[in-house]
């Protein structure tokens, strides 16, 4: 998958997320390539855009401590309990360098978890994962 492609499809299943959620289930997210030698942002969308650069590597803190010792494959996900404020609540590794961090500045996933419509807004994330399992971001 090209990155115009992933970004059209992040867009619109966070579209959906929301949609099914009722309101905003991320408020921010960002596509980061990660090689060994060096790391680049590749889009950023969220209440942040002037300040997120600042804090991106601290923000990540929960999700690399959920992230240890695990080897994700394009399409795996995590999310994190500990992602309050702005530390970023979810990961999704979108190809072989490619990952997905998502965040609700306002809310941490246990608040999000707690409504109704949690299940219903979990189902774009998931066929999101599954597009990226089936067509990894090159």
């Amino acid at each position: 998958m090209t990155l115009d492609a992933a970004r059209t499809a992040i867009l619109a299943a966070l579209g959906r997320m929301n949609a099914a959620y009722t309101q905003p289930v991320f408020d921010e997210w960002v596509l980061v390539s990660v090689k060994a030698d060096r790391g680049a942002i590749l889009a950023y969308t969220g209440p942040r855009a002037e300040k997120y650069k600042q804090s991106f590597l601290s923000d990540l803190q929960p999700l690399r401590t959920e992230l240890e010792g695990q080897n994700l494959s394009p399409g795996d996900f995590v999310f994190t309990h500990a992602g309050k404020g702005t530390r970023h609540d979810a990961c999704l590794r979108l190809g072989n360098a490619g990952y997905l961090f998502c965040n609700n500045t306002a809310k941490s996933m246990v608040d999000i978890r707690q409504s109704p419509n949690w299940l219903a807004a979990q189902k774009p994330f998931v066929e999101l994962s599954e597009l990226f399992r089936a067509d990894p971001l090159e």
